[in-house]
């Protein structure tokens, strides 16, 4: 029948008709810094959400056998796991039928969701192949520190929603630099307290600004100033040193393994 159809269209309206069957790019940007262990989600350019990951504990690549986090623009190519519920266990990217509790002990499965990643660049090529995903996992006290096998992990409820949110093509990109310093602030359990552009966030973190010859060194600035005595007059209460601004990012684990072995079950 669609043979029949094409036939009497003619070239321009049967383009328009495939290309109205193509799927349309997605508006979703998922940005991941492997130093901060923290994910991003953007939607036409403004950032809608953001996460605490866990990125691999043997460092970034792409090579085989090394359960590294590949670097560089890959896409969501599959989803898996829609209506399943939280905690379920997948094996093989099946569901077992098992439910695992956050946090049970001895227990490291990949559940409730997965994202099945394609590289889009040399440096990432083989990332469909070695099965990285983003996932679930039943080991939430380790978000927020390297400690998968190469998956980008994150803690069920945020992976579901996540899940809910983008669709198939959304693009990802995992970077090995820190957001900027206000992009690092929350722990992905409340709302963004601002907005950032995307374009934003491929801005450096500018470096420090160099000492000049006149500068006071921070210690110095922020320490209390001795009060002078004088004759008639009282001490003032020395001024509390200022809070100082914004977690400490994690840096990003960079440690080797020998020889290369089967993939685990584990991401």
């Amino acid at each position: 029948m669609f043979r029949q159809i094409a036939c009497g269209l003619p070239a321009a309206a049967l383009a328009l008709a495939l290309a109205s069957c193509a799927t349309p790019p997605s508006p979703h940007l998922l940005r991941i810094s492997v130093p901060d262990q923290k994910m991003v989600v953007f939607n036409r350019g403004v950032e809608i959400a953001r996460y605490d990951v866990s990125t691999s504990k043997f460092g970034v690549g792409d090579r085989p056998g090394s359960y590294a986090t590949p670097l560089g623009e890959m896409v969501v190519k599959q989803k898996i796991g829609a209506g399943q519920p939280s905690g379920m266990k997948f094996k093989s990217r099946r569901p077992t039928g098992e439910i695992v509790q956050p946090n049970a002990p001895g227990r490291d499965p990949i559940v409730s969701r997965i994202l099945w990643l394609k590289g889009l660049e040399a440096q990432n090529r083989r990332a469909f192949d070695r099965g990285i995903y983003i996932h679930g996992t039943a080991e939430e006290w380790s978000i927020g520190r390297p400690a998968s096998y190469g998956c980008i992990r994150m803690r069920s409820r945020d992976v579901i929603q996540l899940f809910n949110t983008v669709g198939v093509g959304t693009r990802v990109e995992v970077v090995n630099s820190h957001f900027p310093a206000g992009m690092v602030q929350g722990n992905g359990e409340t709302a963004p307290a601002q907005q950032f552009n995307m374009a934003t966030t491929r801005l450096p973190t500018p470096p420090p600004a160099a000492a000049g010859p006149n500068s006071t060194p921070i210690q110095a600035a922020s320490a209390a100033p001795t009060p002078r005595k004088s004759i008639g007059s009282k001490k003032r209460p020395s001024t509390p040193a200022a809070p100082s601004a914004g977690p400490t990012p994690i840096p990003a684990t960079r440690s080797a393994i020998n020889g290369s072995t089967a993939r685990s079950s584990r991401g």
